[in-house]
């Protein structure tokens, strides 16, 4: 199966050995550029020796450039997709010229990357935080671990009827590992906003797809119309490596996905929210929410937590 994985896979050999235990992993665009800023700097203020890669495409790199220093790296998007995958001019699409139909639309080619650069780090994890996140409290890989081993994001029982998309990526996921169709009723939810990734896992994720598919791994996943990384990475987790010895159905995170801005007062509410136990917070770039407002809020929430540090 290694030797395999050796022979079709893209960027499987690692691009910082002997790096950090931690790294944190963004895939991110132009349009977001602010945002992902704000991620560094939250990224480069709260860890220690945490280096922050930052993939984009190649026009985009512009807009990134100043943030690369000594633990940031700005790279380019072609250098974790095979070659045989060419961008459709004026599309967010790409044609993979092993396989022309159906088309690898942008959202997939994404997922491609993070699984592909996950995969080439030597690091103990990878943490995948898109740029509309922002880190609150410090952190390090040690911020994930419970009895010494990495904690495992798994929510039983969340994936219901009101989540059909979620069932499909459960049954491209099981497909592309060669698992039976999953079963009825209510499913295990692995998406997670930070989430925690071994690239050892993942080498051995991408092995297993070649191994059952007979195909390169991006072409295999490049192929599905539905699909979500990190249900592939919960699935073979659970279903094929028997599951993990540490769990968690926590995200460590305030999340608000919708696609509604937040005013002040709708941010104030929201970042009431967070605990002890919260890390960053995730207010979606597609909610519209202004961009100096979000810094406000944020602001006001890390003196908050700097002035409880100080007083424990």
């Amino acid at each position: 199966m290694v030797a395999l994985a050796q022979k079709r896979s893209v960027l499987m050999l690692p691009v910082n050995p002997g790096g950090p235990a931690l790294t944190v992993l963004t895939p991110s665009y132009g349009p977001d550029a602010e945002l992902c800023a704000d991620l560094n700097r939250s990224i480069m203020e709260l860890t220690e020796d945490v280096e922050h890669h930052i993939v984009v495409p190649h026009r985009d790199r512009k807009y990134f450039n100043d943030l690369a220093g000594r633990r940031t790296f700005v790279r380019d998007v072609r250098e974790f997709l095979p070659g045989n995958l060419v961008r459709a001019p004026g599309a967010n699409l790409w044609f993979n010229a092993r396989q022309l139909w159906p088309p690898v639309r942008g959202w997939i080619a994404q997922q491609l990357v993070k699984l592909s650069a996950a995969a080439s780090f030597e690091t103990d994890g990878v943490l995948l935080m898109d740029s509309d996140m922002v880190l609150i409290r410090r952190t390090s890989l040690d911020s994930f671990l419970l009895n010494g081993k990495p904690t495992f994001y798994r929510n039983p029982g969340a994936v219901h009827q009101g989540l059909p998309m979620h069932r499909k990526w459960h049954e491209s996921s099981r497909s592309l590992l060669g698992l039976t169709p999953p079963p009825a009723g209510n499913l295990t939810d692995y998406i997670s906003w930070p989430c925690l990734w071994e690239p050892t896992v993942v080498r051995g994720l991408l092995s297993a797809i070649e191994a059952h598919t007979g195909r390169a791994w991006a072409t295999a996943v490049g192929s599905q119309l539905h699909f979500s990384e990190m249900v592939l990475y919960g699935v073979y987790v659970d279903e094929v490596l028997g599951g993990a010895e540490t769990t968690t159905n926590r995200m460590r995170s305030v999340v608000y996905s919708e696609e509604r801005p937040l005013d002040p007062a709708a941010l104030s509410a929201l970042l009431a929210g967070v605990t002890s136990a919260d890390l960053a917070v995730m207010v979606s770039a597609k909610s519209g929410t202004a961009l100096l407002d979000r810094r406000q809020a944020l602001a006001e929430v890390r003196a908050t937590l700097a002035g409880e540090e100080e007083r424990s």
